[in-house]
Order: structure tokens, then sequence, then C-alpha cells
């Protein structure tokens, strides 16, 4: 529940007199802020305790009580619920209130008398509550802030420097931010904008900083990896996956957002690519992360599988949670196939790890775009395959000559800093008939190697010779290859536009 929701909860609790709410949070403070308005509002005294302070009144901050130890604070709040009518009291810092323990046997004989008294006795945690406490109240949960709220923050965050500092975020800005920063606490984000403000403005440009803010805000979860990504990175071909990427990116625009809301339809989940190996896939999502200025995280299944029973599935969980979290992002799952084929060995453990996923890919409300890739697809699920699934599977084929022209010119630029004719470049197409796209890069870097190690003059005669050694991916395993290029002509959308020639 957002803040507002939970207000409303909390008031209605506080004047029935709930002995016993449990206040799920990882924000204190934002729980007290609730808290001390209810308290305004409702002319209800309520006292706080904290290790550091002791007991307070929690409007004024005015000390009742110096006594921070948990088992003493227990033993007063107990003496005032018995001489006080509606006593209201708030613990922040209990512990041992999972499991019965001497402290959760104590706090639930209190809340006890709480009850025959209109006490009410609130704990404010992010933990789990032993269960025979719980069961003598309610439980709110606070959520982190949404949208709304986290507008209204950046703005209140920024507005005292209007004047004093150049700002070029209008409203629209406001509110990408708002959207780039979900996930992260009131405290995370006001260190945030804090920190864009001090060095002296609120630019354009730094919204696409605040993409990458989260990074250094999440401990590194087992199976989900940061990747680096060039932000010059390009590829050749795939044209009609280029022409979807660009048309989907459209949707990241606050008003597209908006549209998309009121029509109740969800941001992007993601794209299947399928299709011969060394031929762009992987490099795709690294292309696609560039030109959507957006991070990179690499799931890989593998790494998520554990050896003890529901330890493979809990740790698939976190790495999805850490993506929500760092979002937007683009997630990156290569070779799908693998990951969800005989996890531990265990085909239960398999499907369950499928129908989490897949669930968690249809219901996920944050913007994370999967990019997943796939060389075998005889090992690829049928769940996977199921139109709806993601918003459009690509197949990937060899490189047509068109491609094969533009990708020997991208590798030319980048490994040789060179130029050369059309008549040379329609040479070399003709040399790497059959060629993957790896297969065209692998032989331009050992031409420069060679050149680079034994300080030669670039020739003609160098690619000739080179090109005519190579040995495609085609040719090494034919029978293959020509398998997975018929089944993805007949169920996937071609990546490629079907052009033949230069």
């Amino acid at each position: 529940m957002n803040y507002e929701e939970t207000k409303t909860l909390l008031r209605q609790y506080l004047l029935a007199r709930i002995p016993f709410i449990s206040i799920n949070t990882i924000e204190k403070s934002r729980a007290i802020d609730v808290l001390k308005e209810l308290s305004s509002e409702l002319n209800l005294p309520i006292h706080v305790h904290s290790m550091s302070k002791g007991v307070t009144d929690i409007v004024t901050n005015d000390l009742v009580s110096d006594e921070k130890n948990i088992m003493g604070v227990l033993d007063y709040i107990g003496e005032q619920i018995k001489v006080k009518e509606n006593a209201t009291f708030v613990l922040t810092d209990a512990s041992e209130l999972g499991t019965e323990s001497l402290v959760s046997r104590y706090l639930n004989d209190i809340v006890t008398i709480a009850e025959e008294k209109g006490g009410t006795i609130i704990v404010i945690t992010s933990s789990p509550i032993w269960t025979n406490l719980q069961r003598l109240g309610m439980n709110v949960e606070l959520a982190l802030p949404d949208e709304k709220e986290l507008y209204t923050l950046i703005k209140n965050v920024a507005a005292p420097y209007q004047g004093q500092i150049t700002v070029e975020w209008d409203d629209n800005n406001f509110k990408e931010a708002a959207t780039i920063l979900l996930g992260l606490s009131e405290i995370e984000v006001r260190n945030v904008i804090s920190s864009l403000i001090a060095k002296g403005s609120l630019l354009k440009e730094d919204l696409v900083d605040l993409k990458f803010a989260k990074d250094s805000m999440f401990s590194d979860i087992s199976g989900l990896e940061k990747i680096d990504v060039d932000p010059t990175i390009a590829f050749g071909g795939l044209e009609n996956l280029k022409e979807w990427l660009d048309e989907k990116k459209k949707l990241l625009a606050p008003d597209k957002k908006e549209q998309m809301m009121a029509r109740g339809i969800k941001p992007p989940r993601g794209i299947l690519i399928v299709g011969v190996p060394g031929c762009g896939k992987s490099l795709s999502a690294k292309a696609i992360a560039a030109k959507w200025q957006m991070p990179l995280y690499l799931l890989d299944f593998a790494t998520v599988q554990g050896r003890y029973v529901g330890q493979s599935e809990q740790q698939l969980k976190e790495a999805l949670e850490t993506a929500e979290y760092v979002s937007p992002c683009i997630l990156w799952i290569d070779e799908i196939e693998k990951g969800l084929s005989g996890a531990s060995g265990d085909s239960g453990v398999t499907n369950r790890m499928i129908g989490q996923f897949l669930f968690w890919l249809q219901e996920c409300k944050k913007e994370v775009f999967v990019v997943a890739t796939a060389n075998d697809i005889n090992n690829l699920p049928a769940e996977l395959l199921r139109k709806g699934r993601f918003d459009e599977m690509f197949f990937v084929d060899l490189p047509s000559e068109v491609e094969r022209a533009e990708i020997i010119k991208l590798y030319l630029a980048k490994y040789l800093n060179v130029k050369v004719g059309d008549d040379f470049i329609n040479q070399l197409v003709e040399l790497s008939k059959g060629f993957a796209g790896s297969d065209i890069e692998s032989c331009i870097r050992e031409i420069a190697y060679q050149v680079v190690a034994n300080n030669i003059q670039l020739t003609q005669n160098i690619f000739v010779d080179t090109f005519s050694k190579t040995v495609s991916l085609s040719k090494t395993n034919p029978e293959k290859i020509e398998k997975i290029r018929a089944w993805g002509k007949e169920h996937a959308i071609s990546a490629t536009k079907q052009k033949s020639s230069i």
C-alpha cells in the first residue's frame, strides 16, 4: 500500500483500538511520519521507543522514559497500559519477534493486557512476526514510494534551488525521474537528486545517468551480473529487428507511458531471439541497452540453480526482484534453453523454474525489458514458445550479401580503421558466403593481429588469404545449421529484411 492507503488503514485500526499492529516496511522514518500525522489529527498521544533515544512523544519528541533496553521498555509499557486508558506505544528496534522467544512471549502477554485496557502496541519491522503474536492483531504493509509520491518528493527537493541553479527539467522530466527511481526508498531518492543538484544543475541529460544510479545501491545477487556496454556499439543487418525496436523505444517516453496506462497496456516485456550461433543474438542485447540508454544485466540460470530443495526457485526469485528494483533496465538471458533444461538434474525443479519465470514475465509491471537468446531450439521448453509469452520472437539467419557487406565495413572501421572500395567489398562478400557475423569478425580481427604483430602493410592479398582459409560455422556443422534455419523460417519472424544482393 502507498502512503495514503497505509495512513487510512492505520487510522481505522487506531480508532478500533486494535491491540497489536505490525507495520511491515524498510522505511522506519516514513512509518513514523504516518503515525505522527495520525497522532495530531486524532488528538491521540503516541509514544515511540528506539534504542538510541529511549521512549519519546512522537509529535514533540519529548523524552518520557530513558529506558533503552527492550526488556526494560516492555516492563515500562506493561505498567503504563495497566494504569492508562488508550495508551499507544511504538517499537522501532524490537528484535527476536520472528519466532517464539523470551521477547516475543513477553510482548504477547502485554498485548493481551492491552486488549483489556484499550491499549495499542505498534511494531515497525521488515521481518516476519511470530504467528501467535501476529494473530492478536493486524498487519499493514507500507510499500516504497510510488510514482505519484516520488514526483512530489523530487519536485520538493528541487524547488528551493529554482533560480539558484540551471534547471532544464520540465514537468514530464520530473515524471520520468519518478518512474526511473521507482524501487528506491525516500531517503535514497533524496540522496540521488541532491547529488545531482550539488553539481550545480539539473540537465535533461542527467535523466540518462539516473537510469544507472541504482547500480551501486543493490548488492550482487547470485545469477544477476551487471554488464558494461560500449555506448557506440553497433551491429550490421537485422533491419526488421531494428525497426521493431525503434518503434518500441517510442513507448518509453513519459506521455506514451501515460497513454498506455490509460488503456491498461503494460510496457513491452521483451523478445526471444533464436537462430544460428554467431549471427548477432548476444550482440543485439548489448546494442539494445546502448540504443535505449538503459543498464544491462545478465541473468544466468545456471548460476541460480542450488543444491538444496527450493534454493533454485528462491535464488531466481531474488534475481528477478533485483531486476525490478534496478528498473528501467534490459535483462539479458543468454542461451536460455541451457538454463531451463535439466536444472539440477531434476525435471520438477526445471518445471517450477520455467513456471516461475513465465509468471513473472507475464505479471511484472516494472520497466524490465527481457532479451532472451537461444541457439538449440530442440531444448526450448514448449511453454516458452507459446504466443504471447514474449512480445515477439525473431529468427536470426546467416547474414545475406547486403548484411555481410555492412558487417565487413563495421569491422574494418573498428579493427583496422580503413575503408576499401565497393569492388573489393563485393569480393570479400563473395568469399564470406555462408559466414556467420562472428566468422567475419574473426577474419578481420586476425588480420589486425597480423598487422600489429608483424608491423606489415595491409594488402588485398592478406584479406583474400585470410577469408579463403576460414572454415565457416555453416560448414563445420551443416546439418545442425540447416535444421535451425528450417525451424526459424517456419516459427519466427525474420530479423532480416529479405534482400539477397547488394
